[in-house]
C-alpha cells in the first residue's frame, strides 16, 4: 500500500496519537453538536491552535453517515490545473486513513489531474480531524486553482458519486484575509482588524452564503479575501449539484484573537446542508 507520510512539522498538529487525540477532544467540547448534517463545507487551514476547532465543527457536521469525504484545498495559481494525491492512504497520528482511490481514478479522468505529493497544509491540516470525526471513512486529497476548473470539478464529484453510488461530501479548504506587513497587504491602516472582520471577509462570506461563484472568485482575486479560493469554490459548485440554495456561517475568527500581531489571519467555518 502506498501511504502518504506527514509533511507538516508538530507546530501545526501534535505528532503523537495521545496528543493528538486529547487535542482533538478539548476542541470538541468547545464546539455545539452538530444540528444537521450538510453536502459540503468550508473551512480553514491553519495550525489547529487557531483554527482547529472551526475545521473540526464543520467536519463534524459533513462526515457522519459518508462513505468518502474529498478534501480540496489549494495554494495554487488561477492558471493551474486540478491535482489530486495519488496515495492509497494517509498517514496520521490516529492511524492509517485510506483513500477511496476508485471515486479519485473517476476524478482523475473526468477532469484531467496531475498527480501530486506536494507538503500542503490545506489538505494535510484536516486529515486526522477527518480520522477522529468519522473513523470508518474514506478520503480523497485534492487541490485546486481560483478558476472556473474548481466549479467544473464540484460538478465532477457530483457526478461521480452518484455513478458509483457512493455517499460523498466535500469540504473545501480556505483560509480569509491574510492582513498585515508579514503578508504585505496593509489597506486599513489603525482599524485592520474590524476592517476585515466587517468589511474584506464578510463580502467573501455573503458570496460564498449566497453561493455566487464569480463574486466568490472575483472577490478573492481582487479584495485579497480568500487563501485557496478554489477549495471553497469546488465545495459550492458540488452543494449546488445537490440542490442546495444557501450556506450556513456557523463561526468565524481571527488568528488576532488567539495570538494578538499585526498580522493576522480571518477563518470562516461554513455549511451547505
Amino acid at each position: 500500500m502506498r501511504v502518504r507520510k506527514r509533511s507538516l512539522p508538530s507546530g501545526w498538529y501534535p505528532g503523537s496519537a495521545s496528543q493528538a487525540e486529547e487535542s482533538i477532544r478539548r476542541m470538541a467540547r468547545s464546539i455545539p453538536l452538530p444540528g444537521r448534517g450538510g453536502c459540503a463545507g468550508i473551512a480553514p487551514h491553519a495550525g489547529w491552535e487557531f483554527s482547529g476547532s472551526l475545521a473540526l465543527r464543520v467536519l463534524s457536521c459533513i462526515a457522519t453517515g459518508m462513505d468518502t469525504i474529498v478534501i480540496i484545498g489549494g495554494h495554487l495559481a488561477s492558471t493551474d490545473g486540478i491535482m489530486l494525491y495519488g496515495a492509497e492512504a494517509f498517514d496520521t497520528p490516529l492511524g492509517l486513513l485510506e483513500s477511496d482511490t476508485e471515486l479519485a481514478q473517476s476524478l482523475r479522468e473526468a477532469t484531467g489531474a496531475t498527480e501530486t505529493d506536494d507538503a500542503d497544509n490545506t489538505v494535510e491540516i484536516q486529515l486526522p480531524l477527518l480520522k477522529f470525526a468519522a473513523p470508518k471513512a474514506r478520503v480523497v486529497g485534492m487541490r485546486a486553482p481560483p478558476s472556473s476548473r474548481a466549479e467544473h470539478l464540484g460538478e465532477c464529484i457530483a457526478d461521480s458519486a452518484a455513478r458509483l453510488g457512493r455517499k460523498v461530501g466535500v469540504l473545501g479548504s480556505t483560509d480569509l484575509t491574510h492582513y498585515g506587513p508579514g503578508y504585505g497587504f496593509t489597506p486599513a491602516g489603525g482599524e485592520a482588524v474590524a476592517w476585515v472582520r466587517d468589511v474584506n471577509d464578510r463580502r467573501f462570506i455573503d458570496a460564498a452564503l449566497a453561493m455566487d461563484i464569480p463574486s466568490v472568485l472575483e472577490r478573492s482575486r481582487r479584495e485579497r479575501s480568500a487563501c485557496s479560493a478554489g477549495g471553497a469554490v469546488a465545495a459550492i459548485s458540488f452543494a449546488r449539484a445537490h440542490g442546495v440554495s444557501g450556506g450556513t456561517l456557523l463561526d468565524y475568527r481571527t488568528s488576532y484573537e488567539i495570538h494578538p500581531s499585526e498580522s493576522f489571519v480571518g477563518y470562516a467555518a461554513i455549511l451547505f446542508s
